[in-house]
């Protein structure tokens, strides 16, 4: 049985950081973030945008033609829950208007979370061929002001549809695994912001790659010449590189030398939307594959690669062929007038949304932005009010840049 991704599309926030500004701010060169992280923007959630909007936002998109009654379950995977009870789903169920005998329910690890929601996505499928199960993935990456993490931050969902009609990626069956426990990156239930050991957490990463990788190729047999494209986990848009230089030094010691061409072409059609975006955590392996698909030539027939890593740790190495008729499916146009429509923030403006945070008492209200189909109007008694935004709301602020 053929079961893969059938529809996959993305949303971030409205507001960015140009990350020239933020290295003015800081004192530092701007290639320090454009050439040594790769990075060039990074997307900015307002007060009242969270993954509950992102998500709703992004599933939006992607149900636009598939029936909604078609739907068995929705899991959401995130590190930026709202509850620590009631799942993150719930919300996004009811957003959505999904039908009540739709189950749902939220997923954590760390940024891998969406892939494994991916592999039980796959069971349920393979379990009931009719049904349709909707993944949404949403992060808030927050990291303290003037810390190293700081222009890694991003925000933003990704929504995919499996099914056995995989329009856009049939996936294999084999994977490769790989769980230690690390403590290289965290989030403490007291905090805002992460916390981080960016060196172990690079080590970490590649370690966990060659040893998912392993794992596949036993399962599997397949060597890395056998796969046109990659795509990997972007905490940063140089790691998807460095990874890859990593996977092919394996690849030549373990395949006799016979690995051929250049890292950057099998991922650099992966890396264009990151850029923009930074780091979303959950949503980042597969806003890369939706860049991939998008911008590369046609890869109909094609095999690819993906590796999926969440700190702490957990990674898995998979892989799927691209449908022959994929470019039918894809919402590049949308993607990309998202991104070029979206609204500059000067740093001063950056630095008044990062203190306004989110809501942190039960009961206020949150002021408007400019935000999606959906916003959290606030909370009362406890209780999250979500609201779909009006043709008429009115953004009275932060100010864009001149």
């Amino acid at each position: 049985m053929n079961i893969g991704i059938e529809a996959l599309s993305f949303y971030v926030p409205r507001y960015y950081l140009d990350l020239a500004a933020l290295a003015a701010a800081r004192g530092v060169d701007v290639d320090k973030y454009c050439i040594g992280l790769g990075q060039e923007k990074m997307a900015v959630p307002p007060p009242d945008e969270d993954v509950i909007t992102m998500a709703a936002n992004a599933g939006t998109q992607v149900l636009t033609h598939v029936d909604r009654n078609s739907i068995d379950t929705i899991m959401f995977a995130t590190e930026s829950g709202v509850d620590q009870s009631k799942a993150g789903a719930i919300f996004v169920h009811s957003l959505l208007d999904l039908p009540s005998t739709c189950r749902a329910f939220e997923i954590k690890q760390a940024c891998c979370s969406s892939t494994a929601a991916l592999d039980m996505a796959v069971a349920l499928v393979h379990r009931h061929p009719d049904k349709k199960i909707l993944i949404v993935a949403a992060d808030v990456a927050r990291y303290g002001f003037c810390t190293p993490g700081e222009p890694t931050q991003g925000a933003g969902a990704v929504a995919m549809v499996v099914s056995s009609s995989p329009r856009l990626v049939q996936l294999d069956n084999e994977s490769g695994s790989y769980t230690e426990d690390v403590m290289d990156f965290w989030r403490p239930n007291y905090m805002d912001e992460a916390v981080v050991d960016g060196k172990l957490s690079i080590r970490t990463y590649l370690h966990a790659l060659g040893e998912s990788w392993q794992g596949y190729h036993r399962q599997s047999g397949r060597g890395l010449d056998e796969f046109e494209r990659f795509c990997y986990h972007l905490p940063f848009t140089r790691m998807g590189e460095k990874a890859h230089a990593h996977l092919l030094a394996i690849g030549a010691a373990t395949e006799g030398g016979a690995v051929s061409r250049e890292p950057i072409c099998r991922v650099s059609d992966s890396l264009h939307y990151n850029r923009q975006i930074g780091n979303s955590y959950t949503a980042s392996l597969y806003i890369s594959l939706s860049s991939m698909l998008e911008h590369a030539d046609d890869l109909s027939g094609q095999r690819i690669g993906l590796f999926s890593y969440g700190s702490g740790c957990m990674a898995s190495f998979f892989s799927g062929i691209v449908g022959n008729r994929y470019q039918e499916w894809l919402t590049g146009d949308l993607h990309r007038d998202m991104l070029g429509d979206r609204v500059e923030l000067s740093y001063e403006a950056y630095e008044e949304l990062y203190a306004q945070s989110g809501p942190i008492t039960g009961d206020c209200q949150t002021p408007v932005h400019d935000t999606g189909q959906f916003r959290l109007a606030g909370i009362t008694g406890h209780k999250r009010l979500y609201e779909r935004v009006g043709a008429s709301a009115a953004v009275p602020e932060p100010e864009p840049v001149a």
